[in-house]
């Protein structure tokens, strides 16, 4: 996808073997593809450009795979992942069309209830919700801290002032250069990214895929969540290759913690709202204040411009507004609300955001900057939609026993087996130093 190629300012284009595709109204696996391979040629780039290796190594992506890694990469022996979805979670018939609940989150659960009125009962909540309007309804829910989305279709979300305001954005928003340079990491032909120190602030998914892209070429990764915070559905999943510890910002002692942390931290990878960090006292100025060379890639779910930039979201929530939903509704020929087969706007933007860090690494090392980029779930979405499938697509997205690695990996939970990479590098394995780990298992504190 040549959007991909122009936004990260990629010259090195990976060649991709296999015809695999999910089955979808849009080019999902071309996506898969396209967005792992922007990672592996930003890497190479990287390896070149810093002499690592005397020429660009070349790369490859197994289109299967990469359609797999749009999913879990981790397959349990002898024991289970919690569900995915909480039992109140989903979609709902309202009175003039649907809505998406999401509620996985205990306070987003609470929201919800708190505006419908009723009792954490599927039946009640579906005929509660059948009484309202989607859009009234998606209001209400995200004014009391919820978060929900109407279904919409392509033409109403692009005339919608969220739409305009998100199609006009560039697909990775990068920031003026400033002056500043990156400490020198320990990197290699072999661990390119190796002594590269991340602080990762990211949750639910794409943030977390990134920072575990990063740690698959060797980076640091150190990711800091609110003590008793949990993602118990994904962590054995998106925890592979970092340390996780707890911080709690509002406690003097962390906070002291966090800032030394940041300051010696070569790249802060987030997925806070416009404003929130503001809100801790870590606003941009406070950021440069404590590491001023610091490079930074976010993203949000609705984009940084329009009046749903500040507004929480969830790639499902993204893929209800901005017309996927109802798109695949009419292409399956189905009665309700039909998703994408994998969560493809968290996982592209995730790599998209991995590419980035890697791009802004390079420019900085070679004496050209600090730049830091943005990215959103809802400006994935328009890459997307823009790449219709023509294809049926018959892969099936549970991987089969040749998909995975022969190597067990020895969890907390448990053996597992991973899916094999998704992407080669001529004499760059992408592999994890450190199994995947439970949440606030480590001390705050680089290696």
């Amino acid at each position: 996808m040549q959007e991909i190629t122009s936004a990260l300012q990629l010259d090195r284009h990976a060649e991709v073997i296999g015809d695999a595709l999910l089955p979808s109204c849009y080019s999902v696996s071309s996506l898969a593809a396209a967005s792992i391979g922007a990672v592996g040629s930003a890497v190479s780039t990287l390896i070149c450009d810093l002499g690592y290796a005397a020429s660009a190594p070349s790369i490859v992506v197994d289109q299967r795979l990469a359609s797999l890694w749009f999913s879990l990469s981790i397959q349990p022996i002898g024991w289970q992942l919690p569900p995915i979805w909480d039992a109140v979670a989903g979609d709902y018939e309202t009175r003039d069309g649907w809505i998406k609940l999401h509620t996985n989150l205990p306070h987003h659960r609470a929201a919800a209830l708190s505006v419908l009125g009723v009792e954490a009962v599927r039946k009640k909540v579906a005929d509660a919700v059948l009484t309202l309007r989607a859009d009234e309804l998606e209001t209400a829910i995200v004014g009391a801290g919820g978060v929900a989305a109407a279904m919409r279709s392509r033409a109403d979300w692009q005339a919608h002032a969220q739409g305009i305001a998100v199609a006009a954005e560039p697909l990775v928003a990068w920031d003026e250069v400033r002056r500043g340079t990156v400490r020198q990491w320990a990197g290699s032909a072999e661990r390119p990214l190796a002594g590269l120190r991340v602080l990762d602030l990211t949750r639910v998914l794409a943030g977390p895929v990134a920072t575990r892209t990063l740690a698959g070429f060797g980076a640091e990764i150190l990711r800091i969540d609110p003590p008793g915070w949990n993602e118990a559905n994904i962590v054995p999943d998106i925890t592979l290759g970092k340390c996780c510890s707890f911080l709690s910002l509002d406690k003097p002692g962390d906070r002291a913690i966090f800032e030394g942390l940041l300051s010696k931290a070569d790249v802060l990878v987030h997925g806070y709202r416009p404003g929130a960090l503001d809100g801790l006292g870590l606003g941009e100025a406070a950021r440069r204040s404590i590491a001023p060379n610091l490079i930074e890639v976010s993203l949000d779910a609705y984009g940084w411009t329009g009046p749903w930039a500040k507004r929480r979201g969830f790639d499902s929530l993204v893929q209800m507004s901005c017309g996927i939903a109802d798109a695949g509704m009419h292409w399956a020929g189905a009665s309700k609300p039909t998703p994408l087969p994998v969560q493809a706007l968290d996982f592209a933007t995730g790599y998209l955001m991995a590419a980035a860090v890697v791009r802004a690494l390079t420019m900085a090392a070679g004496g050209n900057g600090i730049r830091n980029a943005r990215l959103s779930l809802a400006r994935t979405a328009e890459l997307l939609v823009n790449h219709p499938q023509t294809a049926k697509g018959s892969l099936d997205k549970d991987p089969t026993a040749s998909d995975f690695s022969s190597t067990q990996e020895n969890t907390p939970w448990g053996p597992a087996h991973r899916l094999k990479p998704p992407l080669e590098i001529e004499g760059t394995p992408m592999m994890w130093d450190r199994p995947a780990c439970e949440l606030g298992t480590e001390p705050a504190k680089w290696l």
